[in-house]
């Protein structure tokens, strides 16, 4: 009996790693489905820049720009998404595998084999992780160059006074240009 809730026990142990993954999963699809709604609001403003001549061609360039950002960052939270999914099966598989073992006693060699599907989930969720830190740093960085782009547009609308008044903050990591 000892030996069979060790065996349950081993073969519940990768639930709070699914569990992880499950989180990660939800957390990245929603990132996506921002992604998604931006691209689609700075499309509907491409359009409508389109049909207004009097709009500047720098505020088409940052829309391009941002666009093109938005098009990498999709992408890598589709990957990352799918790593996550992988490593989501791997856990699974490897509640299985223990399960598995449990009952071929006699091919100690098997023994392994949840070790390695274990750590294969492993990096699959380590890589997931990789690429959602990339996704964050793009983000940020089109975060920047919209504000960098108000930032210039108001400088040039707004009385002299009040822009003297209120200089740009500047992050450590971000160029000092304008």
């Amino acid at each position: 009996m000892s030996s069979a809730v060790a065996v349950l026990t081993a073969m519940i142990t990768p639930a709070v790693l699914i569990s992880a993954c499950g989180s990660m999963i939800l957390s990245t699809s929603s990132r996506l489905g921002r992604v998604v709604d931006r691209v689609r609001a700075l499309s509907d403003k491409l359009e409508e820049l389109a049909r207004d001549a009097n709009d500047t061609k720098e505020r088409q360039g940052i829309i391009f720009a941002q666009l093109d950002k938005l098009t990498s960052r999709a992408r890598i939270l589709q990957r990352s998404m799918v790593a996550f999914y992988l490593a989501t099966g791997m856990f699974v598989a490897t509640s299985v595998a223990i399960g598995i073992v449990a009952f071929v006693p006699r091919f100690p060699v098997y023994n392994y084999v949840p070790v390695v599907v274990g750590l294969l989930g492993a990096c699959f969720l380590f890589y997931g992780s990789i690429l959602l830190i990339f996704e964050a740093r793009l983000a940020l960085s089109t975060i920047h160059a919209e504000m960098d782009f108000v930032w210039r547009l108001t400088t040039r609308v707004a009385p002299a006074d009040l822009v003297e008044q209120h200089k740009p903050h500047f992050v450590h990591f971000r160029s000092r240009k304008q």
